[in-house]
């Protein structure tokens, strides 16, 4: 039985060697690189960065020897080599990038590089050629992308065919990758890289690719390879989190910002080389940035104010800034305002205040913190100085619902002017025209705003209120009265009144004219006033409807449910002078209703409560415009 156990023990302890020889998660990045030796002749260096802290040593030692291979354009193999050996054997442990006594809690950490180089034959004079490794797998622990220990990695870069970039020597990356990065504290690295032929470079984040599997850890590299699947709300343009965000600057290659979570995030830096305009290559980096729970000693930190990539602020009114100052552990600061051929342009206060040069500028200001001890830092902002834009636009203060407005932008700025937003508050779309016109259709105060951006990147507000004049003229409404009976009219709220037609009428120009009808019909009127301000009109109509003698009628049924239709019971009286009462009685002669308003009416309830339906008896007594009175009684159905 022991014997047999001791058989099971070895066997699984050989497959957990299978195991960890597939998966190989201790490599943590890598790059490929290359150098014209002449003569089509090039040397071939692919870098290989290890974890030597938690690596398994049996897949250590399996990356050596490594496999690449090498396609034409067309995808067809040139060749296949799996004896590139390390330039030294077991590689070569960096450096760490930080001081333990500058670190409160300093993280444990090793990082191995092993080198594989070989000179190579490569007749370019028609094809480019694609050099690719590919390896797997990656740490399970890793955040950014999806299934990252079944995940493999694939690094490969491109020797371009000689009518584009004859004998071409590939950018060479400066710095080795950051090996910790501590968490909520402020980023500064230098990713850039050389090129010995003095091409142009530029920088992004870009795609990390798939490459060998659980079962070949080692493929023969393949011409096409797929791009890692990254985890929301990851993409390979914003690998990790961070505040400010992490960004790369294309021109300089430095990648700032805060990282505000801890973990491993997948980082790929492409280097391109650009030769006459055209890109040539591209050099890819990818690493494993580390963001651990440390914390610096001493951290320099010039908060990012403005939007664009690394800068401090845009200042677009004057050159005079006051820049704040958020490091953490300093007890002596150095500012240098990165102002050229200046010996004046430096201060040791903590939040100085500092005017640059009155010409136009882009200012590279750096941070000191300590400068000149053991645990120092530092840090570098960028301030632009684009003076002067001052956004101003003219407009009407006072109009009237339904003018079309002309607003003219009076907008003053040194440079190019390349956006205009109108937003006229009043839910309609923005207007993006220097010089748009609007109509509001209603009344109110309005609070204009407009945003101008010129081609620096200078956005300034301009607010203006706008008052479109709520008036409106208020009259009768349209009414009912018999034969010989007189209407005192009554406008308010405006001047200058006009009553068209005039028949009828004491004065067609007053807002309160005597109607005195001597004919029965209908008589429609239109009338206009002006605004107290004088500067709109307003019309209105009016109805009165002249019968030949005064009605009286009682609805026989109501319906107060509350649906606006037939909820009130009332009597109906044209040509009488008053009611001296109207009352509403239940069947048990209690009285639910009662006034002598000649336009009130009864709503179906009685203290607040809806009443039962049935028949409810009413009684009324009105004077006529004579002053004779007349009495009537009857019935009421109330429906629900």
């Amino acid at each position: 039985m022991k014997k047999q156990l001791n058989i099971l023990i070895s066997i699984f302890s050989l497959l957990m060697c299978l195991t960890l020889n597939t998966k190989a998660t201790h490599i943590v990045g890598g790059e490929i690189t290359y150098v014209c030796l002449g003569r089509n002749l090039y040397k071939i260096t692919v870098t290989i960065y290890r974890d030597c802290l938690n690596g398994i040593v049996v897949a250590i030692e399996d990356d050596n020897p490594a496999f690449i291979s090498i396609y034409k354009s067309d995808g067809s193999r040139f060749a296949l080599d799996t004896t590139l050996n390390s330039v030294k054997i077991g590689g070569e442990v960096i450096p760490v990038d930080f001081k333990n006594d500058c670190l409160l809690n300093p993280p444990k950490t090793c990082l191995n590089k092993i080198v594989f180089e070989k000179v190579y034959f490569i007749d370019n004079s028609v094809s480019s050629y694609k050099i690719v490794y590919q390896r797997c797998c990656r740490n399970a622990s890793i955040i950014n992308i999806i299934d990252p220990g079944l995940t493999g990695a694939t690094y490969s870069c491109i020797i371009p065919a000689a009518s584009a970039a004859p004998c071409n020597n590939s950018a060479l990356f400066k710095n080795f990758p950051p090996q910790i990065i501590c968490v909520n504290n402020p980023l500064v690295y230098d990713h850039s890289a050389t090129d010995p032929d003095g091409d142009s470079l530029s920088y992004e984040f870009c795609r990390a690719y798939d490459g060998g599997s659980n079962n070949v850890p080692k493929p023969k590299p393949t011409f096409l390879f797929d791009a890692v699947t990254y985890a929301s709300p990851y993409s390979y343009t914003r690998p990790m989190a961070g505040s400010p965000r992490i960004q790369i600057n294309p021109t300089t290659g430095i990648i700032t910002g805060t990282p505000n979570l801890q973990g491993r995030f997948v980082v790929s830096v492409c280097c391109h080389e650009w030769r006459n305009g055209v890109k040539i290559n591209t050099t890819t980096r990818e690493f494993q940035f580390v963001v651990t729970n440390c914390s610096k000693a001493v951290v320099a930190n010039i908060p990012q104010l403005s939007t664009e990539f690394n800068t401090y602020i845009v200042n677009c009114k004057d050159t005079k800034v006051h820049f704040i100052n958020t490091s953490v552990g300093g007890t002596t600061y150095y500012w240098d305002f990165g102002v050229n051929l200046s010996s004046s342009d430096t201060s040791t206060e903590f939040e100085p205040t500092f005017a640059f040069p009155p010409d136009s500028g882009i200012y590279t200001v750096t941070l000191y913190v300590n400068k000149g001890t053991p645990c120092s830092d530092s840090i570098k902002r960028l301030v632009k100085i684009y003076p002067i834009l001052n956004v101003l636009f003219s407009a009407p203060s006072l109009v009237c619902p339904s003018d079309t407005i002309a607003f003219n932008d009076l907008t003053v700025s040194t440079y190019q002017i390349t956006d205009w937003q109108w937003n006229f508050d009043d839910f309609t779309a923005i207007d993006y025209l220097q010089n748009p016109k609007h109509i509001y259709p209603y009344g109110g105060l309005y609070n204009v705003g407009l945003i101008v951006k010129n081609i620096k990147g200078c956005i300034d507000t301009f607010f203006k209120k706008i008052l479109v004049d709520p008036f409106r003229i208020n009259i009768n409404k349209d009414t009912t009265i018999v034969k010989d009976e007189r209407i005192y009219f009554q406008g308010i709220n405006g001047t200058n009144y006009f009553w068209t037609p005039s028949t009828y009428l004491s004065n067609p120009n007053i807002n309160n004219p005597v109607g005195y009808f001597t004919d029965i019909g209908t008589f429609p009127y239109i009338v206009e006033a002006k605004s107290p301000q004088s500067i709109c009109i307003s019309k209105d109509t009016v109805t009165v409807r002249v019968i030949s003698a005064p009605v009286r009628a009682i609805p026989n049924a109501f319906t107060p449910n509350r649906d606006g239709k037939n909820d009130k019971f009332r009597p109906i009286l044209v040509g009488y002078q008053s009611i001296r009462y109207f009352r509403v009685f239940n069947r048990y002669g209690q009285e639910m209703f009662s006034t002598d308003n000649i336009a009130d009416a009864w709503d179906g309830t009685f203290k607040g409560q809806d009443q039962e339906v049935g028949v409810y008896y009413w009684t009324l007594g009105v004077k006529d415009r004579f002053g004779k009175d007349f009495e009537e009684k009857g019935d009421v159905t109330l429906i629900r």
